[in-house]
């Protein structure tokens, strides 16, 4: 596989330390240029997700086993919508560290792939105690998708309920969650509380990422 030609930006230095401890296995110029091909990978991933596949692409041709590695190709896949092969990739990244970091992403796959029931197996199967907060809170926001899927619409309100469900909360993760309940709600034909939770999204979300504000809006008119 030819390499894709590297943003002048990128530096090697810009990996981040336990990426670069993991390729210390590798002969140290190897190390370095998959170093820069993560990089890239991580910088474009946003912008441009098929660009950075082929970078993490590229990386994985050279250094198959390196976890960090095939980490890079499953997020710039799922980023890219290419499902399965992020699914394969992350996967592969579970066994390996034996951790569930990705484990949402690994569900979502899963809803996206059309098997809304296999992504609440992946829900189910995990324990929650072992992950972070953010990726608890988005594992459950992926099974109340799976849910709605199904067309249990009540149930995927119901999924999301719990006590990180207060307006007062203020985590990274609250105006996703806040979101998912509004959106669920709205689904569900619970328009006055649907409007109500888009605005607690929209509160939360100071980076307006979502367009909470305007479901309220669309939502009251």
């Amino acid at each position: 596989m030819s390499a894709p030609e590297l943003p002048e930006s990128v530096d090697y230095s810009d990996l981040d330390v336990e990426a670069r401890r993991e390729l210390r296995s590798l002969p140290k110029d190897l190390a370095e240029r998959i170093g820069r091909h993560l990089v890239a990978a991580g910088t474009l991933i946003d912008d441009d997700p098929e660009a950075a596949l082929k970078h993490a692409r590229y990386a994985k041709s050279k250094a198959s086993r390196i976890a960090v590695v095939r980490e890079a190709v499953g997020l710039a896949a799922y980023h890219a919508g290419e499902w399965a092969e992020a699914l394969s990739e992350l996967r592969a990244v579970r066994r390996m560290t034996r951790t569930d970091i990705h484990v949402a992403v690994i569900a979502d796959a899963e809803r996206a792939l059309g098997r809304p029931e296999r992504a609440l197996d992946v829900a189910k199967e995990t324990d929650p105690s072992t992950l972070s907060k953010d990726v608890e809170i988005e594992l459950k926001i992926v099974a109340a998708g799976a849910r709605r899927d199904l067309g249990q619409v009540d149930a995927a309100v119901v999924a999301l309920q719990g006590p990180e469900l207060d307006p007062n909360i203020r985590e990274p993760w609250s105006f996703r969650l806040f979101y998912a309940y509004a959106d669920n709600l709205a689904a569900a034909g619970r328009t006055d509380e649907a409007v109500q939770w888009f605005l607690h999204a929209a509160e939360a979300d100071v980076e307006e990422e979502t367009d909470a504000a305007e479901r309220a809006a669309e939502l009251t008119n």
